[in-house]
């Protein structure tokens, strides 16, 4: 691992239970040693609302997650909805070594792969998850063949027909990159939303903003999201059908080279 890729470990001054996974430096993951649904990080928070409101509540899931870093939402996952099936894929061994080491046991239905994202998803059967998660970053930027329409496509396959797909994204003004993402997202899946901080959708902070796309159209739970995101610590917003339209208006969807 290059110097500037340190893995360290920081116990929260402020929450003697909180540990803080970086990475060169950058905060990476956050847990809580004895509570699992407590969750630090804003962008986390969004996913999980994602995921409390995919299902009825308690019911178990099929998850895959793409980026393991210290399995702060496969936790969740397990502590909120007990019996689900979790895949979680995480390229870097060391980083894998550490949170087995130094974090509690992982749930036992929970399995880590250390893998590439895209090999793992290519490699997934047809319909095998009711959620996909993707978190996935290198050198703080999200790789470029995991933000293509041909990656997004292939997630759409490992899907059951009600799946939903999650991804957070850091962006800085004028959002660039989350518009393509956002219309990447819209050339395959029916239905797609973009939750973030209100001054990040305003253009005001750089910070993560989640995406959230589905396969069947009106599949998402906007209404009863809205209200989650309104609630929330750091209160968010919730683009999604014409105020969605109008924040895509003149991008377009990221074609890697294998599609140009």
């Amino acid at each position: 691992m290059d110097a500037d890729e340190r893995l360290e470990l920081a116990v929260d001054p402020a929450r003697p239970t909180g540990r803080t996974l970086l990475a060169g430096g950058v905060e990476q993951s956050y847990v809580d040693v004895v509570d699992p649904t407590y969750l630090h990080f804003e962008y986390v928070r969004r996913m999980a609302a994602v995921t409390d409101l995919a299902a009825p509540g308690g019911d178990p899931l099929a998850v895959l997650h793409l980026g393991g870093g210290a399995l702060t939402l496969p936790r969740y996952v397990a502590a909120t909805r007990p019996g689900s099936r979790q895949v979680v894929v995480e390229r870097d061994p060391a980083v894998v070594e550490l949170v087995e080491r130094a974090f509690p046991p992982r749930p036992a239905a929970v399995e880590i792969r250390v893998a590439d994202a895209r090999e793992a998803v290519a490699a997934a059967p047809a319909g095998a998850y009711d959620l996909v998660l993707a978190d996935i970053y290198r050198a703080a930027r999200m790789p470029p063949h995991v933000a293509a329409v041909s990656f997004v496509a292939e997630v759409a396959r490992v899907l059951r027909p009600d799946g939903i797909y999650l991804v957070n994204v850091t962006d800085l003004p004028p959002l660039v990159f989350t518009r393509v993402q956002a219309a990447t997202l819209r050339a395959v899946f029916a239905d797609v939303c973009v939750v973030a901080d209100r001054r990040m959708l305003r253009g005001r902070r750089y910070g993560n903003v989640v995406l959230a796309a589905a396969l069947r159209p009106h599949r998402l739970p906007v209404a009863r999201l809205v209200v989650r995101a309104l609630r929330d610590p750091l209160p968010g917003g919730v683009l999604h059908g014409p105020a969605l339209d109008t924040f895509i208006a003149g991008a377009r969807p990221y074609a890697d080279d294998t599609e140009r």
